[in-house]
């Protein structure tokens, strides 16, 4: 059974990360995705939900990076 606290797979442009999640019930498994965006606060990194005018692009590619992992990962099933 897949840890549900951990993503299945991740991908990451610069500060900007997808993460997939596996969403399984007794006769289907699917995929979530999150995004997220690391930022430095003093010493310790950080994350946020919340992304700016330069983040958009690389959202945008993730989320066709993250589409094409989660088709490819589901027709293998």
């Amino acid at each position: 059974m897949q840890d549900s606290h951990k993503p299945v797979h991740e991908i990451r442009l610069g500060n900007v990360m997808a993460s997939i999640w596996l969403k399984q019930n007794s006769d289907m498994v699917r995929h979530n995705v999150t995004f997220r965006r690391m930022y430095k606060d003093g010493d310790k990194w950080k994350y946020t939900e919340s992304f700016g005018r330069e983040d958009l692009p690389k959202m945008g590619l993730l989320a066709s990076k993250a589409y094409e992992w989660m088709f490819t990962s589901s027709a293998a099933e």
